[in-house]
């Protein structure tokens, strides 16, 4: 009887890990499927040579964010827009506006910062942002907004 209980223990373990991997991998499938195609999209128009960073960017309008080098050896971020591949790629040059780094201490600087969760760079009404995620120190969630040009708060979700 012994023996068949740890066969069934292990049994049902290893369906539940099996299931919980599959799940994961068909939900992740979507992401990676259009964030490699943005990434040829963009090597294809030669906007970048070299692609370093990707991620899908939801705002009023979903962008995949594809961050590299171009000719010249310039740090870009060009933006595809992910429902129509025939409109124009957005694009900026990273040391034009405000680093990663300066939204992150501006963030830092204004609220209690207990932990970054994500930064991303997209397009909003205003122009190009930084969305940073965080919890404060009540593990509230935050989303902030800053924009890419001067560095200046555009738009703040907070407590959530």
């Amino acid at each position: 009887m012994k023996n068949w209980i740890k066969f069934f223990t292990i049994f049902l373990l290893i369906l539940s890990l099996s299931i919980v991997v599959i799940v994961a991998w068909k939900s992740y499938s979507p992401f990676y499927s259009s964030e490699k195609d943005a990434k040829q999209v963009v090597l294809d128009a030669d906007k970048l040579v070299t692609v370093t960073d990707t991620y899908v960017y939801n705002g009023k309008k979903p962008y995949v964010t594809v961050i590299g080098t171009d000719k010249a050896g310039k740090k870009k971020a060009v933006f595809v827009p992910k429902d129509d591949s025939k409109a124009k790629l957005e694009e900026v040059i990273m040391e034009d506006g405000t680093s990663e780094k300066e939204a992150l201490s501006v963030v830092s600087k204004k609220d209690n910062v207990k932990e970054i969760l994500h930064t991303k760079l997209g397009i909003e009404e205003p122009g190009v942002v930084w969305e940073i995620t965080y919890l404060n120190q009540e593990d509230k969630l935050n989303y902030v907004y800053i924009l890419f040009e001067n560095g200046q708060w555009w738009k703040r979700i907070l407590n959530l």
